[in-house]
């Protein structure tokens, strides 16, 4: 099982959508099960529980983890094909968001275009080296800081985006033919812990 895969089909993504669906989902990602096994969890009969299980195989979401033989019956035990699932822009061709078509990096909507896009690349990469059965070279850095004041958040960024740009400029090599272009994406966003205070709460006016 994958810590976390990417829905790039619309029809999976529509599938993954519905509560009974998703909560067979959540059921199986916690170990493998059958129809008969989930209908007590989930309130519903068992034949309706196989059908939406056979809905969710047809899309690759569930997959068969093994069978088991119960009195004359045998029972399919089925297990998500991942612990957690993000639906990927992809999903929605005509309207995903195109950060291209404005730039501004003090907005926090481009930033939500920014890594809606990364969510798209990313996934297609995944399935890409799937399929050719290659490793991805990838890497993420993820921490926490906190500003004494916005004059401290606004000098961060200033120091940030210098130290990152002198970087790209070291290390970019335009005319090298045997070189891969890498994307680059930096953020910094209030951290979303309690919801009794907003995250804008003392910061400037910057973009919305």
């Amino acid at each position: 099982m994958l810590d976390v895969t990417v829905i790039e089909d619309p029809e999976a993504a529509a599938v993954s959508l519905d509560p009974v669906r998703a909560r067979l989902l959540a059921e199986l990602a916690g170990a493998p099960a059958s129809a008969a096994m989930l209908a007590g969890r989930v309130g519903l009969p068992r034949q309706k529980v196989n059908y939406h299980l056979k809905a969710l195989e047809r899309h690759g979401l569930v997959e068969l983890a093994g069978e088991r033989r119960k009195g004359n019956v045998t029972e399919r035990l089925m297990r998500a094909t991942a612990a957690s699932y993000v639906i990927s822009p992809a999903a929605l061709p005509a309207v995903q968001p195109d950060p291209d078509r404005f730039r501004d990096q003090f907005s926090a909507r481009w930033l939500l275009a920014l890594g809606a896009r990364l969510v798209r690349d990313v996934g297609m990469l995944i399935s890409g080296a799937a399929t050719a059965r290659k490793r991805l070279a990838t890497y993420a850095l993820d921490g926490e800081v906190r500003f004494a004041s916005a004059a401290d958040r606004a000098a961060f960024v200033q120091e940030l985006t210098a130290g990152v740009s002198a970087l790209i400029r070291k290390y970019d090599a335009p005319d090298e033919d045997g070189g891969r272009d890498h994307r680059i994406v930096v953020a910094v966003h209030p951290t979303v812990k309690d919801e009794s205070r907003s995250p804008v709460e003392d910061q400037p006016t910057l973009g919305s």
